[in-house]
């Protein structure tokens, strides 16, 4: 169980900081600076997994998921003023989609990267990352802010419904509903990411490692 701290603690401080940074809006309001720093919870969710195995990498998926639950109960009863409005500082269905992306986006990545583990070593985080990093992206934005899903009443869509308004994508395209382009931009910068975290993967992996022998 000792093992299973750091990740845990490095997990939690991830899951912390980006519904912290979430709030601060960049970029014309296309990405926040959470975007930066959610994407890390790939890196620690595959060192876990190489270093020590899928039923550790999985209970420091738990350990984030749980954090990320705390985090947006809080954020619920957190009351914000802007533009002449009030609001929650985490809306029912931001806080209903974080926490079911996070879930299956994570678990996906362990099962991707323990399929490819036996290959070259950035295979595995790189292939787990980006497939589970897409999964995040379309379940958080779809589940959070489409117009098709029905399911949690008026109340709760009209707290995310300025997602809806049409505005060029990415600022310069056709128009579509902001958060289409909310989640282009989002899945970019977690594309770019997976990428850079091959580095410290590398680096962490190597170290944790020789430790071990």
């Amino acid at each position: 169980m000792k093992h299973l701290l750091p990740g845990i603690l490095a997990m939690a401080a991830v899951v912390v900081a980006s519904n912290i940074l979430v709030q601060f809006l960049i970029l014309d309001g296309l990405l926040t600076w959470g975007a930066f720093t959610y994407p890390f919870a790939f890196l620690v969710t595959d060192v876990m997994n190489r270093v020590y195995g899928v039923e550790s990498a999985r209970k420091v998926i738990l350990a984030g998921f749980f954090t990320g639950i705390i985090c947006s109960l809080i954020g619920t009863e957190i009351t914000l003023q802007g533009d002449g409005y009030t609001y929650q500082a985490v809306a029912l269905r931001v806080a209903v989609g974080s926490a079911v992306a996070f879930l299956i986006a994570q678990l996906t990545d362990v099962f991707v990267f323990n399929r490819l583990r036996e290959g070259s070593w950035w295979k595995a985080p790189f292939a787990s990352s980006i497939i589970g990093s897409a999964l995040d992206t379309a379940i958080f934005f779809t589940i959070a802010f489409s117009q098709s899903i029905l399911v949690f009443g008026e109340n709760a869509d009209m707290e995310i419904s300025w997602a809806w308004d049409s505005v060029p994508f990415l600022t310069f395209g056709s128009p579509a509903p902001l958060w289409i382009s909310l989640a282009v931009a989002d899945w970019g910068v977690k594309l770019a990411l997976a990428l850079i975290a091959l580095v410290p993967f590398r680096l962490i992996v190597g170290r944790l490692t020789a430790r071990m022998v």
